[in-house]
């Protein structure tokens, strides 16, 4: 089983050789077990990487990123093919009923809202919690209320302060867009697993949007990313809060009362939305569960 998220810090020649990733930096030479590998991310722009390795990576289904000059993720590599039976899944995707696909977006945002007020109350914002649990009660079909919107504007204003938004430039915001993109890669990883693509959402539909199922199905999860921040307090974001957002990966999690880590419950979590939709069963969908 896969679990070994790798990140690339500095100029690197990276190999494949009888099934191990090869990573040359100077004269250190270390080997990774690829089966063990669950995520690559390549931060530096100084790494050169072979073809056979890239194919070996991608034929076990790692997640590879890359990131900019900024060492920020901008884009990561997609399979084209998930599993034996991809174009059937692709056929019930585009198939998927509007009726339930509402159903299903509305559980989604009352579980987002329900970890952001854990989140404040956990931080003693109890007014705030009570206004969140508050929109709960008020998510209608397909939250055409938008209780998301208001929800969130009420939570990061509590968590940040007044002024904050998330256009701003700052460490908090930095960090947030880190975290929130490796969550995104860890899910779009699941989606394609699966065999379905991750163009055709739930709710985002935007047509540059590579990923609008995976933005759909990272919502519930992006309060993992909040609350380290929150936890870390960032004066800047380098190496070491970066190192500390990809480690939320191996946290300790229970589904339904089993324990899993996070990068397995995630694959959990997602295939159960997939199969809800697939199915017209929103019972069908299993959430992850932790402790703050």
């Amino acid at each position: 089983m896969s679990w070994r998220t790798v990140v690339i810090t500095k100029q690197s020649k990276l190999d494949f050789k009888m099934n191990y990733m090869i990573v040359r930096q100077g004269f250190d030479v270390k080997k990774v077990f690829i089966d063990e590998i669950y995520m690559v991310i390549i931060e530096s722009t100084a790494v050169s990487l072979t073809a056979v390795l890239l194919n070996a990576l991608v034929k076990a289904k790692v997640k590879i990123v890359f990131c900019d000059e900024k060492r920020n993720p901008s884009s990561e590599v997609m399979p084209l093919y998930g599993c034996h039976n991809t174009s059937k899944r692709c056929r019930e995707q585009a198939n998927w009923d509007d009726e339930i696909k509402g159903h299903i977006w509305s559980r989604i945002v009352a579980e987002k809202i329900h970890n952001q007020a854990r989140v404040l109350e956990k931080n003693g914002h109890t007014n705030e919690t009570n206004m969140l649990y508050g929109y709960i009660d008020g998510i209608c079909f397909n939250d055409i209320t938008q209780r998301e919107g208001h929800a969130a504007k009420v939570y990061f204003n509590s968590l940040f302060g007044s002024t904050f938004t998330r256009e701003q430039e700052n460490p908090i915001n930095a960090g947030l867009d880190y975290g929130y993109t490796i969550f995104l890669s860890a899910v779009n990883r699941e989606i394609v697993r699966n065999g379905y693509i991750t163009q055709l959402g739930i709710n985002h539909r935007n047509q540059f949007n590579s990923y609008n199922l995976g933005s759909d199905l990272v919502e519930v999860l992006r309060v993992f990313v909040d609350n380290k921040i929150v936890d870390l307090a960032p004066k800047a974001f380098g190496k070491e809060e970066k190192l500390s957002l990809v480690s939320l990966l191996a946290l300790d999690v229970k589904v339904e009362g089993t324990s899993f880590i996070l990068k397995d419950a995630i694959g959990i979590y997602c295939k159960s939305v997939l199969d809800a939709l697939t199915y017209k069963d929103p019972d069908l969908i299993r959430f992850i569960t932790y402790e703050l």
